[in-house]
């Protein structure tokens, strides 16, 4: 029987993993079939600890996954079906490499991209429509594109896109952006960054195989609009990636693990990162969970 087990690959899971291996536990790090989390599709980060130029998601991740190998850490390329988490042992379903029994679980499964819903939005999927700038922007090189949202992700989408497109309109519902304001400078700095104030997608638009546009829709007037789009990022938050758990550990209503210093309502389980953190959603504060969650799985398995 394993130790422990590490559900997830991002900021959290591999801060998780180097805590927890040099305290001799001998972490199995179930990675997923893509690991690195959604840092891993990030372009420049700038604001964690330790680099004084900006450095990419993916070497990021890379380096911080060096680093959990040398401290002792196991990787597997591999995800969890089912899950059974109520008993002194812990049985993981994983889909290529059987039943894990563990000890003790750290939940760092993450969060993925909320979608509109929209009229138009699941035809045009993959075919116009994203919800990552860093894996298919470069598909757009030189044409006009959007970016729906109005946080962080968002604008940092529009800030990777106007680097390599024609042009960037920013589609938001408000008249004043939720990002951070040295963020939103830079986008706005950009000249083929422009914003679509106080406006909302009605309708992705195309020919029924590419999408060639958005329908938008003034949030006061009523009145519609086309902007025409080779491509449409959707960056509008995202919703925790907990359904593995739904049913034994505590969720909120929004469907976020609950987590008190890392533990959940079930004794040798615990939680870190987006898949628990329903405000933050930074590398550095999800880095600084795994952490914790790490330290207090060592006191539970001492």
């Amino acid at each position: 029987m394993m130790q422990l087990a590490i559900l997830g690959s991002g900021p959290a899971g591999l801060t998780a993993a180097i805590y927890a291996a040099r305290a001799g536990l001998e972490p199995v790090v179930v990675e997923g079939m893509q690991g690195g989390g959604q840092l891993a599709q990030t372009d420049d980060v700038e604001n964690f600890p330790g680099f004084t130029e900006p450095v990419s998601g993916p070497n990021l991740m890379a380096a911080m996954r060096r680093q959990a190998e040398r401290c002792g850490a196991k990787f597997l390329m591999d995800e969890v079906q089912s899950a059974d988490l109520a008993g002194d042992v812990k049985r993981l379903e994983t889909m290529m490499s059987g039943t894990l029994e563990v000890r003790a679980v750290i939940l760092c499964t993450g969060a993925s991209a909320r979608w509109t819903g929209l009229p138009g939005e699941t035809t045009y999927r993959n075919r116009g429509v994203s919800a990552c700038a860093t894996c298919d922007g470069a598909l757009f090189r030189g044409k006009d594109v959007a970016v729906i949202g109005g946080g962080d992700t968002a604008l940092g989408e529009a800030l990777y896109l106007a680097r390599i497109c024609a042009s960037v309109t920013v589609v938001h519902r408000r008249d004043a952006f939720r990002a951070s304001k040295a963020t939103v400078d830079k986008a706005l700095a950009m000249p083929n960054v422009s914003v679509a104030w106080n406006s909302v997608v009605d309708e992705f638009l195309g020919d029924g195989k590419r999408l060639s546009g958005l329908r938008l829709m003034d949030v006061a007037s009523g009145a519609l609009r086309e902007v025409p789009a080779a491509g449409a990022f959707v960056a509008i938050g995202h919703e925790p990636n907990t359904r593995l758990v739904a049913g034994q550990v505590a969720l909120d209503a929004r469907g976020y693990v609950v987590a008190d210093h890392g533990r959940t309502n079930l004794p040798g389980v615990f939680a870190a990162g987006d898949c628990a953190d329903p405000e933050y959603k930074q590398a550095v504060v999800a880095a600084g969970a795994g952490a914790v969650a790490a330290l207090e799985a060592e006191r539970f398995l001492a």
